[in-house]
């Protein structure tokens, strides 16, 4: 498959991208406002593989170039910026399964909060502003972005997905799965976000509160 990673310059991004080039057989886009941004991270990705003995290739593309052949779109861009990125690459999401990471959180004296919009949570904002023939699904909302685009560091982590496209989820548990280290989790339909959404701010909390445990993830047993 084509995975594009709208906003994949960023820590998110960088991560998957990083992760899907060396773990998986698929072909990964990083994708930016600005082409030239692209190009320059995806070079900084494919040296950092090299480094490592991987020489694999990673293209690059502004977001709607990105989006247009892919299988799959990652919108790995802040909350803020999620509705405007997807209505600018909306004609070109054709086809694809468009995938929101994205947690909306804000932060005052006693730590990290949810902050979810007004329809109930970023994942489904996303749903909102899609075309309505294009499938969402929530995914990779509570991986800690620093040890995911760490490539020594090992991973063991649950991946929550949520959709109401039963394929469409499918196809993003099959794309977790194939990444080491991380196992998709049905999470149920796109109601359910906030819930998942929501456990991102809580790990920020414990690890700016207790010594030894940062870059948490998820694990469920």
């Amino acid at each position: 498959m084509q995975i594009a990673l709208l906003g994949g310059t960023g820590d998110i991004g960088e991560g998957l991208a990083l992760r899907l080039a060396r773990d998986t057989d698929h072909q990964v886009i990083v994708g930016s406002r600005e082409a030239g941004k692209a190009e320059a991270a995806a070079d900084e990705y494919e040296a950092a593989l090299a480094d490592r003995g991987h020489s694999d290739d990673i293209e690059a593309a502004e977001n709607a170039t990105a989006a247009a052949d892919a299988d799959v779109v990652v919108c790995s861009v802040p909350a803020y910026y999620l509705s405007d990125t997807i209505e600018a690459v909306a004609d070109d999401l054709a086809d694809t399964v468009l995938v929101s990471p994205a947690v909306g959180m804000q932060r005052d004296e006693s730590g990290v909060g949810y902050n979810p919009p007004g329809v109930g949570s970023v994942t489904a904002l996303a749903a909102a502003v899609a075309p309505d023939d294009v499938p969402v699904v929530g995914a990779f909302h509570n991986l800690a972005a620093a040890r995911l685009s760490t490539l020594d560091a090992d991973l063991d982590w649950d991946v929550p997905v949520v959709g109401d496209d039963a394929e469409a989820k499918a196809t993003v548990s099959e794309l977790t799965d194939d990444i080491d280290g991380l196992r998709a989790l049905d999470a149920g339909g796109l109601d359910n976000a906030s819930e998942v959404e929501a456990v991102t701010p809580l790990l920020i909390n414990l690890a700016a509160n207790n010594d030894g445990m940062h870059d948490l993830g998820v694990k469920f047993w």
